[in-house]
């Protein structure tokens, strides 16, 4: 019997097959698809029955996330009421391997008299499906890693792949950007990265500060009732300085018991990586990255503002 790391490699190595198959089998139709989704005035929607359809609910997602507005459509609603939702400039994607699903099917009538241009995905080429619309997606594989070769398994990574494919070729041809990326997902972290701002994330309430001669413990003392692993020095000249717990660490280390005897002015860093309130996230975050810190300072009229930590 074989291991269950067998099986599941056995499964991988299936299911790699059956993309290599669909990339060498994918032609012109591709581009037919990309067009009719690129130059349509209204949205891509997706529809399936079955695993299917949970694989159309990822590409729709994916559609909408990447700049092709899109919503998935389940095939038994839509007969009985949501086409009311399909307008005639819509572009209509029906997912089914065998291109014979009665669901799928039962709304190709509505979808012609409509007018919509239809891009069916099937594992069939001359399925009821596929020769009833406008371009046809190949997703045919070999066979299945089921080993019964019942349960959808390549086929449906076939599919998600297909999906994919088009995602990524729509990002391309729209010439997508992250900052539009980051307008769709606000509450991720490359939305906050590119559309927060340094003001809206730093500290700016107590901003801790010693005076330039203040001693090893008083330093120490400041720095952890911060919370935030440093203190800024008041230095003679007003310049901008600043100690951490790692100046302290170091210093500690350089000097052994005579680092109790140094004052703040001896420890601390002169001109600190700096940045204004109104930067965004991201060009805080490359700043950090670049000269591997994990704070700056936040200046704006020559004055410190806030802190900002990674």
């Amino acid at each position: 019997m074989a291991s269950s790391i067998d099986i599941a490699k056995q499964v991988i190595q299936t299911e790699i097959e059956g993309l290599d198959y669909m990339a060498k089998r994918l032609g012109s139709e591709f581009e037919v698809a990309i067009n009719a989704i690129i130059n349509t005035k209204g949205r891509t929607i997706i529809c399936g029955m079955g695993k299917s359809g949970i694989i159309g609910k990822k590409i729709a997602a994916s559609f909408a996330s990447t700049g092709t507005p899109s919503f998935f459509m389940h095939p038994g609603e839509a007969f009985h009421g949501d086409l009311g939702m399909v307008k005639p400039e819509d572009v209509f994607i029906a997912i089914s391997n065998s291109g014979e699903t009665d669901e799928v099917l039962k709304l190709l009538p509505f979808l012609r008299d409509n007018g919509n241009f239809v891009i069916a995905i099937t594992g069939k080429e001359n399925s009821t499906l596929a020769t009833n619309s406008h371009c046809h997606l190949d997703i045919s594989v070999p066979k299945e890693a089921c080993p019964l070769q019942l349960a959808p398994t390549s086929s449906t990574t076939a599919t998600l792949v297909m999906g994919d494919a088009l995602t990524v070729a729509l990002m391309d041809v729209r010439e997508f950007q992250p900052e539009n990326f980051a307008r769709f997902h606000p509450g991720g972290s490359l939305g906050r990265r590119l559309l927060s701002k340094v003001q809206d994330e730093m500290f700016s309430d107590n901003i801790p500060s010693v005076a330039s001669d203040a001693d090893f413990t008083s330093i120490i003392h400041k720095i952890s009732s911060s919370h935030l692993g440093l203190t800024l020095v008041n230095l003679k000249d007003d310049s901008l300085a600043i100690i951490t717990d790692g100046d302290l660490r170091r210093a500690m280390e350089s000097k052994g018991r005579d680092a109790f005897d140094l004052v703040a002015k001896d420890i601390a860093s002169i001109n600190p990586a700096s940045i204004s309130p109104e930067s965004n996230i991201q060009k805080a975050y490359e700043i950090m990255e670049s000269k591997g810190i994990t704070s700056l300072i936040v200046v704006e009229s020559n004055s410190v503002v806030g802190i900002l930590k990674k």
